[in-house]
């Protein structure tokens, strides 16, 4: 039986009985003007309004064959595959990639060349939790791709740069989510207590308790939409009409759990994980460390955030935190859970009490920051490449001082392009082993200016 059959199987009976869906899935917005948020997405001409518009107009879904959703939970990543699919009359097929697999990839293609050839009829592919496929599983999506038998909306929590493979990676267009605002929550949730397909005006939300909803939400849709769901049931079920900050307190625990135990929380906790490293609270590191490991989360997944935490927030000021994420990586993958578990616990309590630095990441940020800016400029001509026929009538590699053969083996000579001589990206602290690098740098750049003696 075709995949998509079930889907249209669920459609039927939520438009007979919306009752039997949780709110978040009956207030899915429809067409575009209906979503909340993501705004660089949707403007006019962007590349998912031309998706929209030209499905719309019955040409099919219009542009690339892939599409990457990369963002939080509860962002809208599903949602947008949504209204493609009902803005268009192609097969749209919903697969999940911690439950589904090869075989059933190959099922949809299959049907999708089958619809396509018998009946002239074009099929969206919505894969969710892509990151979780391994590289034989992305890969078996790739003859589809490339062929335009299915238009693939693949979504994911994780970086795709270091989840998705590069041969699907290249072919895709890649939309980033971001996180959605109060405003555009706090429309979310009373457009969900006046419609219809919502809760039907059958009670009220005071100020104080969509505060709190807000706050619980953290930017996203779901939850806040699941948490309102439970509190109005709540409060519809003491015969209340309005929804007391307390009926929130009360259910919110619950719909939290819920949540914990489907994943969706994970962002979250993750990000508090980092946090806590950052501000050098072991005990609250390793709280949340076991909260990702209990949930049964990818130990791959932790050991990439510990590496990236490594630089970002310590840096030099403890130049060993670094090789100890990476080996704490490389030992995940070899053994994996549950002995996974000890090695983690070991990075995060060294990375939460190494000294901490952010400079590496400012450094760079500033660096980048000039480029994008377009100061850019050529590089200076001694330092050109001159290791081929004509270089020296060009003037290049001419007049370079090798270090090597100065006293000191630091050359006053100009390294950086004329627009950015002079910029000063890298500003150490004085924390830990950085308060060497601090002293050094100053030296280096004096002598590198010619201001100071070089023995």
């Amino acid at each position: 039986m075709e995949p998509d059959l079930f889907t249209a199987a669920a459609e039927d009976r939520q438009e007979n009985d919306p009752s039997s869906s949780p709110l978040a899935v009956r207030m899915r917005p429809r067409v575009l003007d209906e979503v909340v948020g993501q705004g660089h997405l949707l403007k006019p001409g962007s590349p998912m309004r031309r998706l929209v518009e030209q499905a719309a107009k019955g040409r099919g879904p219009a542009g690339p064959s892939s599409v990457l959703l990369w963002g939080p939970p509860g962002t809208g990543k599903t949602t947008l595959a949504y209204v493609v699919s009902k803005a268009t009359d192609a097969r749209f097929v919903e697969l999940s990639a911690i439950t589904a697999g090869v075989k059933e990839v190959r099922a949809v293609i299959d049907g999708a060349r089958r619809a396509s050839g018998g009946f002239g009829k074009e099929t969206v592919l919505f894969l969710d939790e892509i990151h979780r496929f391994s590289k034989a599983q992305q890969d078996s999506l790739l003859p589809a791709v490339e062929n335009r038998w299915i238009t693939l909306i693949a979504a994911t929590t994780e970086n795709p740069y270091f989840s998705i493979i590069s041969p699907l990676l290249s072919r895709s267009l890649l939309l980033t989510l971001e996180p959605l605002t109060d405003d555009d929550l706090r429309a979310l949730l009373r457009r969900a207590l006046t419609e219809e397909r919502g809760l039907g005006g059958a009670v009220s939300l005071p100020d104080d308790s969509e505060a709190h909803l807000l706050r619980i939400a953290g930017g996203d849709a779901r939850r806040a939409l699941t948490a309102l769901e439970a509190a109005a049931g709540a409060a519809i079920s003491k015969g209340e009409k309005e929804i007391s900050l307390g009926t929130v307190e009360e259910t919110v625990d619950r719909a939290a759990v819920k949540y914990d135990r489907e994943g969706d929380q994970h962002y979250d906790v993750a990000s508090a994980l980092i946090k806590s490293i950052r501000g050098s609270d072991v005990d609250a590191a390793l709280h949340y460390l076991a909260r990702m490991i209990e949930a049964g989360e990818d130990p791959r997944f932790i050991a990439r955030r510990l590496m990236i935490s490594a630089s970002e927030d310590i840096g030099l000021a403890d130049p060993t935190a670094l090789p100890i994420a990476v080996a704490a990586a490389q030992a995940v993958a070899m053994i994996g859970f549950p002995e996974a578990a000890l090695t983690l616990s070991h990075a995060t309590i060294a990375l939460a009490l190494a000294p901490k630095s952010n400079a590496a990441m400012t450094a760079i940020s500033a660096a980048l920051e000039d480029v994008k800016k377009g100061l850019a400029g050529p590089v200076p001509p001694h330092l050109r490449d001159g290791h081929y026929k004509g270089a020296a009538k060009l003037g290049h590699a001419q007049g370079y001082v090798y270090p090597h053969d100065v006293p000191g083996g630091i050359a006053a000579q100009q390294y950086a392009p004329e627009e950015v001589r002079g910029k000063r990206y890298y500003e150490p602290t004085r924390y830990g082993a950085e308060a060497r690098y601090a002293d050094v740098v100053e030296k280096v750049r004096e002598r590198l200016r010619g201001d100071a003696p070089s023995n």
